[in-house]
C-alpha cells in the first residue's frame, strides 16, 4: 500500500463528504483531491520525476493540502522547511536533500530568494502569489497515476537544527502509513466526518494526525498560526473530535478563562506530544476537556512507541505512577533501555539508561548521512533516542531528561525534567526550565529559570524548599531566577535549554568548572 492510493480511494469514497476547513473556505474530498492532482500535474510539468525532493516552505493553508496531495499524487518526495528557522537552516536543508523545485508562500519568498544563486540543484521555485489559482485551474487534472512502491520515499522531515545542523529522516510510504496507524491505534475510532484540529503546522506533529484524518473520512481543520482564544473559537463552533498539540499549547489553552464555558462532548482526542507535560498541566487539561487526553513517546526518527489514554494516565496502578510516565509500549514496538556506554547492552528492568526503540513507523536512516546513522541505530535496528530514561515492573516508561542535558553535581546526576515537574506544580509558576551553571565547588550546580503569574508572590526560597522537600536535598536548585517573559521554544515547541544555558558557560572551555 502507499499513501497515494490509499488517499485516491478515500477521495472516492467520501467525495461529498467535507475534507478540508481553513477559514471561510471548505472544500469537500472530491473538491480537494482533484486540486491536488492538479498541483501534481503542474510539478511534474516543470520536469519534475517521482522521486526528486521538493522543499515547502508554508503555514497551514488550501495550498498547504494541495502540495500534501499533490506531492503524494506526484511520486515526490515533500521536503518541509520549517518557517521559524534561520535562511541559512532553509539553505541546508535544500542543498541536503537536493531539491529540484521549492514551493513557498508569497511572504516567505524573500527568505528563498536570498539563497537561490547558491542552489545550483534549485532549479524552480513556485510562490503562491496572485497568480497561483489561476496557474493551479491551468493544469490538468487528470490522475497522473505514476508508479509507486512502498519502499519509496514518501516524506523527508528534519530533526534537531535548533543547534548544529538538522537531520533529514526519511519515510517511506510504508512507514508514513504505520506511523499514522499506530497514532490512532488506542483512540476511539474516528467516523466519519470527525473534525480534527490542526493548530500547528502539518510540517510537524500535527502532520502525522493528518493522513489518517484523511483516510477515515474526517475533516482536516487548518490554523495559520496558534493563536490560544481563535483555537478555544474554533474547538467549540466546530465540535472538534480530535487534535494534536504540544504541552505549552495545551497549557496556554488551560488559562484561556473561556475554556470553561463551552462543552466539550464532541471532543474524543487531545494528543500530546512533543515534550514532557508537567503533572499541573495534564489536571488541569482533564479537569476542564475531560477524559480526552492521550500521550504519546516517540521521535521524528521513530515513533510512536508508547501510548497512554486519559483512564490509563490518570490511574492508581501499583508500583507505578502514570501520571509522571509516557505510557507503556505499543502492542507492535519494541521498547528497552540500554546502556549509554554500550548500546549493545540492554539493562535491567529499573535501571536508567538510553531509551532505545524499534517500531514500523521509523526511519531507514539519515538522509545522506551514513556516520549520523551509525551513531543512532543500533547493529540491531534500534533507534537511540538520545534520552535517559527508566521502565517501572509493570511496563512504564520514564523520561528522565535528554542524555546531554544530564547535570552531574557532586557526583551526584540530576534530571533537570525531574525538577521542572515539581516546580511548574507551583500555583505561581506558569513555566520552568533547569539549566546546569558552574559552580566551583560541586563543579556544575542546577539553576532554575522561572517564568511566574505577573504579581505572584513567590520567593527563591519557596521554590528550593519545594524541591528539597519533594525530590530530596541534594536535588533541589542551587538558585532560582524569576521572569515573566516566554522561555525560548524551537520550532516544535520546545523550551531551549542549550539557548538558556550558554550564557552561564562564557569563558568556559569545558561545560564543568571547579577544583
Amino acid at each position: 500500500m502507499d499513501v497515494r492510493g490509499l488517499m485516491r480511494q478515500s477521495a472516492v469514497f467520501n467525495s461529498r463528504r467535507p475534507a478540508i476547513v481553513h477559514g471561510d473556505v471548505r472544500l469537500t474530498y472530491a473538491e480537494a483531491w482533484e486540486r491536488g492532482l492538479r498541483m501534481a500535474n503542474g510539478l511534474l510539468a516543470l520536469g519534475l520525476q517521482p522521486g526528486d525532493r521538493v522543499g515547502v516552505l508554508e503555514d497551514n493553508s488550501i495550498g498547504a493540502q494541495d502540495m500534501f496531495a499533490g506531492a503524494g499524487a506526484a511520486g515526490l518526495v515533500r521536503v518541509p522547511l520549517y518557517a521559524r528557522n534561520s535562511v541559512e537552516s532553509h539553505k541546508y536543508m535544500l542543498e541536503h536533500t537536493g531539491c529540484r523545485a521549492v514551493v513557498v508562500e508569497e511572504h516567505y519568498r524573500d527568505d528563498i530568494e536570498a539563497i537561490r544563486d547558491e542552489l545550483p540543484e534549485l532549479e524552480h521555485v513556485l510562490v503562491r502569489d496572485h497568480t497561483y489559482e489561476q496557474w493551479l485551474k491551468s493544469q490538468s487534472r487528470i490522475d497522473p497515476d505514476v508508479p509507486i512502491d512502498p519502499d519509496d520515499t514518501y516524506i523527508i522531515r528534519h530533526s534537531g537544527g535548533t543547534t548544529g545542523r538538522p537531520k533529514g529522516v526519511a519515510y517511506t510510504h510504508r512507514s508514513w502509513l504505520a506511523a499514522g496507524r499506530d497514532w490512532f491505534y488506542n483512540f476511539p475510532p474516528m467516523q466519519a466526518g470527525d473534525p480534527c484540529l490542526h493548530m500547528g503546522p502539518i510540517s510537524h506533529g500535527s502532520g502525522y494526525l493528518y493522513t489518517p484524518t484523511w483516510l477515515s473520512g474526517g475533516v482536516n481543520i487548518l490554523l495559520d498560526q496558534f493563536d490560544p482564544d481563535a483555537v478555544i473559537d474554533v474547538m467549540a463552533t466546530e465540535r472538534v473530535s480530535y487534535m494534536f498539540c504540544v504541552p505549552a499549547m495545551l497549557n496556554a489553552l488551560t488559562r484561556l478563562p473561556a475554556a470553561r464555558e463551552h462543552d466539550w462532548a464532541a471532543l474524543k482526542v487531545i494528543q500530546l506530544g512533543g515534550a514532557p507535560v508537567t503533572d499541573k498541566t495534564a489536571l488541569l487539561a482533564r479537569e476542564i476537556f475531560g477524559p480526552t487526553l492521550y500521550q504519546g513517546y516517540g521521535q521524528t526518527e521513530a515513533l510512536p512507541v508508547c501510548m497512554m489514554g486519559p483512564q490509563e494516565w490518570f490511574s492508581d496502578v501499583e508500583g507505578s505512577s502514570p501520571l509522571r510516565s509516557a505510557g507503556r509500549a505499543l502492542p507492535f514496538a519494541y521498547l528497552q533501555i540500554r546502556d549509554p556506554d554500550n548500546s549493545s547492552v540492554v539493562l535491567d528492568i529499573g535501571s536508567e539508561g538510553e531509551i532505545a526503540i524499534r517500531c514500523d513507523g521509523q526511519m531507514l536512516g539519515f538522509w545522506n548521512n551514513p556516520d549520523a546513522t551509525a551513531e543512532r541505530m543500533t547493529q540491531d535496528q534500534f533507534v537511540l533516542t538520545g534520552d535517559i530514561g527508566k521502565l517501572d515492573q509493570n511496563g512504564y516508561l520514564y523520561v528522565l531528561d535528554r542524555k546531554d542535558d544530564m547535570i552531574i553535581s557532586g557526583g551526584f546526576n540530576i534530571w533537570p525534567a525531574e525538577l521542572e515537574n515539581v516546580i511548574q506544580g507551583h500555583p505561581a509558576v506558569v513555566e520552568v526550565a533547569v539549566v546546569s551553571v558552574p559552580h566551583v565547588r560541586w563543579g556544575e550546580s542546577s539553576l532554575a529559570l522561572c517564568v511566574i503569574e505577573e504579581g505572584a508572590a513567590v520567593s527563591e526560597q519557596d521554590i528550593i524548599d519545594l524541591c528539597a522537600d519533594q525530590l530530596g536535598s541534594y536535588k533541589k536548585p542551587s538558585a532560582v531566577q524569576f521572569r515573566t517573559t516566554p522561555l525560548p521554544k524551537s520550532p516544535v515547541g520546545k523550551v531551549q535549554r542549550k539557548v538558556l544555558r550558554e550564557p552561564f558557560w562564557e569563558g568556559h572551555e569545558r561545560r564543568v568548572s571547579g577544583n
